[in-house]
């Protein structure tokens, strides 16, 4: 397993941005399958975004248009760039990757990835 850190959460108001940023090592920025989850007390982890080895990108419909994510290989880092943020997406976000190669059905699955992040909190204030 990969170690995973997110960094970058904390408070923004409606319709704001913010950027989470995911350090991990070099191997698996460079050949791992990545995906940012999130989590709110009481509910199932939902699947956010993912980016394959390919550069293929998959979002969740509640986040399309206004999430981007985008492996930063310079930084070693996985980021999330949330645009028009709302009260909805107040959420833990975490950083989860995986060695393996995921069929495009499986990239937003929480059992297809085997390393986690503590995860950050995003809370958005209306």
């Amino acid at each position: 397993q990969a170690q995973l850190l997110e960094s970058g959460g904390g408070s923004v108001q409606a319709g704001g941005s913010l950027t989470l940023s995911c350090a991990a090592p070099a191997n698996i920025i460079r050949a791992g399958s990545m995906a940012w989850f999130r989590q709110v007390p009481g509910k199932a982890r939902e699947g956010v975004a993912s980016i394959a080895v390919t550069g293929y990108t998959r979002y969740a419909d509640s986040v399309q248009g206004r999430f981007t994510i985008a492996k930063d290989h310079g930084k070693n880092t996985l980021d999330l760039h949330m645009n028009n943020l709302n009260a909805e997406d107040s959420a833990i976000y975490l950083c989860a990757a995986t060695t393996r190669r995921l069929d495009l059905g499986w990239v937003l699955t929480e059992s297809a990835y085997d390393s986690w992040g503590p995860g950050a909190q995003v809370t958005v204030s209306s």
